[in-house]
């Protein structure tokens, strides 16, 4: 799976983007988008909620927006995307 950062979650975390492998066990629980983000230790800034994914930061599994709780499969791009402003 890969995984990428955008904008300013990119530069708080160091990276903007990773290959990591799902646990495929029978018996593992699904890992979610939030799941991961927990996982990788990801935080957000001020608004971040002891290592919730914070509600600002929209979620993208293979370039659509998806719920945080989606499931994931082998093979997907989950991207994480700050809140973004403009005019």
């Amino acid at each position: 799976m890969r995984v990428r950062l955008f904008a300013s979650l990119r530069e708080r975390a160091g990276w903007g983007e990773r290959l990591l492998q799902l646990d495929l066990r029978p018996d593992a629980q699904p890992t979610t988008a939030a799941a991961l983000w927990r996982q990788l230790a990801l935080a957000a800034g001020p608004e971040d909620d002891g290592g919730e994914l914070p509600a600002t930061v929209r979620v993208a599994i293979n370039q659509a927006f998806a719920a945080p709780d989606s499931p994931l499969a082998p093979g997907d791009e989950v991207a994480f995307l700050p809140p973004i402003t403009g005019g």
